[in-house]
């Protein structure tokens, strides 16, 4: 099976020790609907932030790459290493 991209927008709390925390991700159709929803996300009850990033991999293997940053929204912390 052929690589397979999946875009994403996951929201930014702060947990109960003041520490930014990700919210549920979402998956989106396009990189423009996963940027769109990021922004909402960004500005919703209890968020701090949102960021938006795709990941490309086989599904059937489970190998994907890295996560590509497509944009930061609000409050989000440096560190996205865990995406």
């Amino acid at each position: 099976m052929s690589d397979v991209t999946y875009y994403v927008a996951m929201p930014f709390l702060i947990d109960a020790d003041g520490s930014p925390v990700a919210g549920t991700a979402e998956e989106c159709q396009t990189s423009t609907a996963a940027l769109r929803r990021a922004e909402i996300l960004a500005h919703g009850a209890g968020h701090i932030g949102a960021v938006a990033f795709s990941r490309s991999g086989d599904p059937v293997t489970g190998e994907f790459g890295d996560a590509r940053l497509l944009r930061k929204f609000g409050n989000v912390p440096e560190d996205l290493g865990t995406l």
